[in-house]
């Protein structure tokens, strides 16, 4: 079996068409682990969804999907998010809120569980230092965890207790072993770590293998869809500049 490890679509279709291409290219894929946010800050939240929903998938809400159809208040979010958030509450189906409505928090398949931001605290936490990932390690029971919401590709593994920061560059290949990992495969729709190519992983469950993949898309196509639907300028730039 072959896994496509998705996060962060945020309703950039441009994106997301891009990263199944390549997937299929590089090999293929049976089934999608999507970590959460399909939906908010891009252009196409509703396509989005219907893609995603055209395969076998498992999915996790993010805090952008829950707070797209008023299960939380967007109090937390900036102003930005907030107003893109409330855009895409407007353009989802009947059928889209309803799917949104029906995804767990925590999921676990295989080895491996998912959650959107952490297993501590599902919607809100990052995981994006060595003290955040020790505390996490306590709240999964299975040997890796995938999670999103950085948008930042990450590997915290334990070892003998201690927790280790791993490099997860473009091409990388992860070899999993007898030690516990948390896993971030960075953001498909809205990278944040300076690179703005869009970010994902396959998990190969023959050779046990997670690897780690960035593909270039068209940035523009997704930055003038954003114009002609009025979302904040900031949110347009940021798409340029992987942040």
């Amino acid at each position: 079996m072959r896994y496509a490890i998705l996060g962060d679509i945020h309703g950039n279709l441009a994106a997301f068409q891009t990263v199944l291409r390549d997937i299929d290219i590089r090999g293929g894929f049976d089934k999608i682990w999507c970590l959460g946010d399909v939906v908010g800050y891009g252009p196409d939240p509703h396509e989005c969804i219907e893609l995603l929903r055209q395969y076998e998938h498992l999915c996790v809400a993010g805090n952008h999907d829950w707070a797209a159809i008023g299960n939380i208040d967007t109090l937390d979010f900036n102003p930005d998010a907030a107003q893109a958030c409330r855009w895409t509450g407007q353009r989802l189906a009947e059928e889209d809120i309803d799917y949104l409505q029906s995804l767990s928090l925590i999921l676990c398949e295989e080895d491996f569980t998912l959650v959107h931001g952490s297993p501590r605290e599902p919607l809100w936490e990052y995981i994006l230092s060595i003290e955040a990932a020790q505390d996490s390690f306590a709240y999964f029971g299975t040997a890796f965890c995938l999670v999103g919401h950085s948008h930042a590709p990450l590997v915290f593994e334990c070892i003998d207790d201690v927790i280790v920061y791993k490099e997860f560059a473009d091409g990388a290949d992860l070899q999993l072993g007898e030690n516990r990992l948390i896993i971030n495969p960075g953001g498909v729709g809205q990278p944040r770590d300076g690179d703005p190519r869009a970010s994902y992983a396959v998990y190969d469950t023959g050779t046990r293998v997670v690897y780690h993949r960035r593909v270039e898309y068209d940035i523009e196509a997704t930055q003038k869809r954003m114009e002609e639907q009025g979302l904040p300028p900031r949110l347009i730039l940021r798409l340029g500049y992987g942040w």
